[in-house]
C-alpha cells in the first residue's frame, strides 16, 4: 500500500475513535428495558452526590471554587465513590462540561445532569417567584429555554449519561421551598392540583423532553416525579419521555412501584432518590445497621427487577440519596454548624423509629458518609457509616452474566455480611471523633 494512502487512513481511523459521541439509549425487547451505554448493559449503581462543607448551604458551589480545589474535592470524594462500585452520579447545572469529563476519565463514572425545572422558584422579569405556575407562558419560556441551553451546552461531552428534568415537582405543587413537608390528606384537594397545575407542569415538561432531543439524540431525557403520584396524567401528557425517575421512600420495599410503571407507563423506573437517614428519631441516636439494613432491601429489589429476570422487568437502577450529610438541611440557613436532629417529615414505611402521631425522618442524616469539620483550606473528610461497605459489597454483582437469576441474585443478597460493615464503620467514627 502506499505509504500517504497508508498514513491517511491510520489518521482517519485515530480521527473517527476520538469523535465518536457517546452513544446512550433504551433498548426494549421481549427480555424487557435496558439502559445501553455505547453498545453496552449498563446498571445505574448511582449516588446522589454534592458538596457542602460544614458551615454552608444552598449558597455554595463547588464549580464556583478554583480549579485546585474542585479537583482536590473531586480526587478525594469520586474515589471512595468508585472504590464502592458507583458507576454514576447525579448533579444539577452548574457543574462545567469539564469535570463532567475529568470524573468520567478519571473515576469511570458517569454524571446524569439534572435541571430543576422550576422546582425551587423561579426569577420572572427580575422578581423572584418562589411557587412556580407551569401554565404561565413566561415561565413556559425560560423553562424551555433554560433546558434547550443545557441540552446545547453539554451536548457530546464524555461522560454525560442522561438529562434529568426536576426534582419531585409534583410535591413542589403543595409547597414552595426546598424543606420537605407532609401533604394534605384532602383527596380532592390533590386530583384539583394534579388535573390543574400538574397536567401543566407535565405537559410542559414533555415539551421541553421534545425539544431537547432535537438538539441531541444522544442521551435519554428522564423526569424526576416524587412517588407516583399523578402517574395516570404522567402517562396522557408525557409519552415523549425516555425513563421515569422517581424519589421513592417507602421503606424497605417499592412495593408495586415496579408493575405499576410497567404496566400503566411501558417505561422503564429509574430510582433518582430513595434510602434511609442514619438517625433513630426515637432513640434519639445514630442508628447505622438500620440505614444499611433500608439500603440492602431496596437495591436486592432494584436488581431483582431488571429486564431478562422474570419480574417486571423494567429497573435500569437508581441513585442512592446521598453520599454526605447535609447539615444546612433541616431550616436550610440556621444552625449551618449544628447537625441538627430534628425530625422534619413522618414516613410510616421507616418503621424503625416510626410513632404515630411524631415525625422520624431526619434530613441532614441521609449520609453514606459522616462529614468531618472543614479544614483551613475549605475541604473536609469524609467517613464511611455500615451503609457505605454494603452498598461496596451490592455493587460487586455483576448483573449481566448468563448465570444471573432473580434466584442466584437473592442468594447473593443473603450472603452479604451486615456485621462486617458495622465493624468496618466503627473504625471510621473512631477516626471521626478523634480529629
Amino acid at each position: 500500500m502506499n505509504l500517504f494512502f497508508l498514513r491517511v487512513l491510520i489518521f482517519s481511523f485515530v480521527l473517527n475513535t476520538f469523535s465518536q459521541k457517546e452513544s446512550v439509549s433504551i433498548l426494549t425487547n421481549d427480555q424487557g428495558m435496558q439502559l445501553i451505554v455505547n453498545g453496552k448493559d449498563f446498571i445505574i449503581n448511582g449516588m446522589n452526590w454534592d458538596y457542602f462543607p460544614i458551615g454552608t448551604n444552598y449558597d455554595y458551589s463547588l464549580w464556583n471554587q478554583t480549579d485546585s480545589f474542585i479537583k482536590l474535592a473531586l480526587d478525594s470524594e469520586m474515589s471512595l465513590l468508585k472504590d464502592m462500585g458507583v458507576n454514576s452520579i447525579r448533579v444539577y447545572i452548574g457543574i462545567q462540561p469539564k469535570w463532567i469529563t475529568y470524573i468520567y476519565e478519571n473515576f469511570g463514572i458517569y454524571t446524569m445532569l439534572n435541571h430543576s425545572f422550576g422546582r425551587y422558584g423561579l426569577s420572572i422579569n427580575g422578581v423572584w417567584t418562589p411557587a412556580t405556575d407551569y401554565a404561565n407562558e413566561h415561565v413556559q419560556k425560560i423553562l424551555i429555554e433554560e433546558a434547550t441551553k443545557m441540552a446545547s451546552t453539554y451536548k457530546n461531552t464524555p461522560g454525560l449519561l442522561l438529562f434529568l428534568l426536576g426534582n419531585e415537582n409534583n410535591y413542589g405543587l403543595f409547597w414552595s421551598g426546598a424543606e420537605t413537608e407532609d401533604f394534605p390528606d384532602d383527596a380532592d384537594q390533590l386530583s384539583l392540583i394534579g388535573d390543574t397545575s400538574g397536567r401543566a407542569m407535565y405537559a410542559l415538561m414533555n415539551k421541553t423532553a421534545l425539544r431537547i432531543k432535537k438538539i441531541t439524540s444522544s442521551y435519554p431525557v428522564a423526569i424526576c416525579n416524587g412517588d407516583l403520584m399523578y402517574l395516570d396524567i404522567i402517562a396522557e401528557e408525557c409519552k415523549d419521555i425516555d425513563v421515569l425517575g422517581v424519589n421513592m421512600y417507602r421503606g424497605k420495599s417499592f412495593g408495586d412501584a415496579f408493575e405499576r410503571v410497567q404496566k400503566e407507563l411501558n417505561l422503564p423506573i429509574m430510582f433518582t432518590e430513595f434510602g434511609s437517614d442514619a438517625y433513630h428519631a426515637l432513640e434519639k441516636k445514630e442508628d447505622q445497621k438500620s440505614q444499611a439494613i433500608f439500603l440492602l432491601e431496596n437495591w436486592k429489589e432494584i436488581y431483582e427487577n431488571t429486564a431478562g429476570l422474570g419480574r417486571a422487568n423494567n429497573s435500569i437502577g437508581g441513585f442512592t440519596f446521598q453520599f454526605s450529610d447535609g447539615w444546612w438541611k433541616y431550616k436550610q440557613t440556621k444552625n449551618l454548624s449544628i447537625h441538627d436532629t430534628n425530625a422534619s417529615w413522618t414516613n410510616a414505611g421507616h418503621e424503625f423509629d416510626f410513632k404515630k402521631g411524631s415525625n422520624n425522618m431526619n434530613e441532614e442524616w441521609f449520609g453514606i458518609c459522616a462529614k468531618g469539620p472543614t479544614n483551613n483550606k475549605g475541604s473536609y473528610t469524609l467517613y464511611p457509616r455500615a451503609a457505605y461497605y454494603i452498598l461496596q459489597q451490592v455493587h460487586q454483582l455483576n448483573l449481566f452474566q448468563t448465570s444471573v437469576t432473580a434466584d442466584s441474585i437473592s442468594e447473593y443478597f443473603s450472603e452479604i455480611k451486615l456485621s462486617n460493615a458495622i465493624l468496618k464503620a466503627k473504625k471510621s467514627k473512631v477516626f471521626l471523633i478523634n480529629n
